[in-house]
């Protein structure tokens, strides 16, 4: 009898342990995806590389607690390309609709998310409305006031509005003997175009600035001759460059080779990263930019260590990846999914991460927390960066 029970207690205890490693097997998929070729390549792999660095700690931690109270481990589909064009952005989300992938993480481009968030459901609840209902939270895409469009389109992104009248603000302050800005535009590009006629030329003019102009160019340009020439003639006090890395430092070498020195340089958010550094570290030397990311706190210089170790910079759209990581754990555990794999429940728990994306007050940010404001943007901690000495360092703490 004795050997009986041993016996009945052994396989009871091995049902036991089978039970729960098969519980330890469920899993919650999230997808993410923005460009990794052409010149905006390095966006797309420093976020790629954050978001596997975050998945990857967030499952070291034991994963996602589900209704049921047990956990499931977070798997993040492969990084999809979108070559940051929209309708191989829109073809790559209907893929992923198609898998069991609960919300995704992306896109890189502006000129991607605006045309994106329009295939989405308008309104919750919306029986007229036949668009997507599938939670889209965005790290990259900066272009002010995307996430209105749907109301199942949510980023983490900072304020351009607001960082750059902060930082004309400041200038005006420091730097009194700076009247004059001249601008400098990718005009092709949603994000820069927005940047300097929207955000850029509107601030500099509010704080007191007389804006003389601008000269464009291409995302894909590389010859800026002309362009150079203009801004000599301009002879601003401050150029201010709506552009992106590859093109910013195709200015600023053609600035150098022709002797154009303004006062001061200020440079767009997106330019604030390792590749400028690498492009062109000599010749932007002290550009100003304003950005939502810093190394200046504990858990910033974990998440740009790790996001290293899967061969990823560390900038305030990669950081973002990262915390857009969190953010959903968060928002799982709160929501109680169910972690079912049938489409019902994959739909059922798509719509719950929805609406706890839109509950949402604030989330924690790598620099402090983040506000969740009503249009499901954020308003983001951020600091003002310069370039010295070959890397971006804090100039000013304007908060």
């Amino acid at each position: 009898m004795k050997k009986m029970a041993f016996a009945v207690a052994a396989a009871l205890a091995s049902i036991g342990f089978s039970a729960n490693a098969l519980a330890q097997e469920k899993t919650v998929s999230i997808a993410a995806f923005g460009v990794k070729s052409g010149v905006l390549r390095l966006f797309g792999l420093n976020s790629e590389a954050a978001v596997n660095a975050a998945v990857e700690e967030v499952n070291k931690a034991g994963g996602v607690k589900l209704a049921d109270g047990t956990k499931a481990k977070m798997v993040v589909h492969p990084y999809l390309d979108d070559r940051c064009n929209a309708e191989e952005g829109i073809a790559v989300v209907r893929r992923i609709v198609g898998t069991d992938a609960l919300v995704a993480i992306g896109p890189t481009c502006s000129n991607v998310a605006e045309p994106l968030y329009g295939i989405l459901q308008k309104r919750v609840d919306d029986p007229k409305d036949t668009g997507l209902q599938f939670p889209i939270l965005t790290d990259v895409a900066i272009k002010v006031g995307l996430a209105q469009i749907s109301e199942w389109s949510f980023r983490n992104v900072p304020n351009e509005n607001t960082m750059y009248s902060s930082l004309y603000y400041w200038l005006k302050a420091t730097r009194p003997e700076l009247k004059t800005v001249y601008g400098g535009v990718e005009e092709d590009f949603a994000h820069s175009r927005a940047s300097w006629h929207v955000v850029m030329k509107e601030r500099a003019s509010a704080n007191g600035y007389t804006v003389l102009g601008e000269s464009k160019w291409l995302l894909n340009d590389t010859n800026f001759s002309t362009q150079v020439r203009e801004i000599k003639k301009a002879n601003p006090d401050i150029l201010s460059i709506a552009a992106h890395p590859f093109t910013t430092c195709g200015l600023l070498k053609e600035m150098q080779r022709q002797g154009v020195k303004p006062k001061l340089i200020v440079g767009l958010t997106s330019t604030s990263s390792q590749e400028t550094m690498q492009g062109c570290p000599k010749q932007a030397e002290g550009m100003i930019i304003p950005s939502s990311f810093a190394p200046v706190s504990k858990e910033a210089k974990f998440a740009s260590e790790q996001t290293a170790k899967k061969k990823g910079a560390a900038d305030l759209h990669s950081m973002a990846a990262w915390e857009n990581v969190f953010i959903l754990k968060e928002v799982m555990e709160q929501a109680k999914l169910s972690g079912n794999k049938d489409p019902a429940s994959i739909q059922a728990d798509r719509r719950k991460i929805r609406d706890g994306l839109a509950a949402l007050k604030t989330t924690k940010g790598l620099l402090g927390t983040n506000k969740r404001t009503a249009d499901r943007e954020a308003d983001k901690p951020y600091v003002f960066v310069h370039a010295k000495s070959g890397s971006w360092q804090v100039l000013h703490n304007p908060l």
